[in-house]
């Protein structure tokens, strides 16, 4: 998983005015490379329970989300799109982690996509 996460994922940045038009190569590679990426970030997360948990969090949410996932979101004119996206990523987090924080609380590796969430 390591090595996957470490080599495997590229998600390439372009300017807005290059990836608006979604029927250009650039555009739709950048899609493929994040939805990609969403999968990668899905099947590791599902280790969790199997693999130490700080494991799990590391290369999920440390590397592939805040790392890779995170940037393309923000980049992510506001609307359907990032709707989706925001909720692809969110479906994948493990319901336990949240079972023992407080109302208003979360995961300080989330923090930063909790802030894009409520903007």
């Amino acid at each position: 998983m390591k090595k996957s996460v470490e080599e495997d994922v590229f998600i390439p940045l372009y300017p807005k005015s290059t990836v608006e038009d979604k029927s250009s190569l650039r555009s739709k590679f950048q899609e493929r490379q994040f939805w990609s990426a969403v999968k990668l970030l899905s099947n590791v997360l599902l280790w969790d329970g199997i693999v130490q948990e700080d494991t799990v969090r590391e290369l999920g949410l440390n590397k592939l989300l805040n790392r890779y996932l995170l940037l393309n979101l923000l980049n992510t004119p506001p609307g359907p799109d990032n709707i989706e996206k925001c909720s692809k990523v969110v479906a994948c987090l493990p319901e336990r982690w949240f079972q023992d924080l407080k109302s208003g609380s979360t995961l300080p590796e989330l923090l930063n996509l909790c802030q894009h969430l409520l903007q």
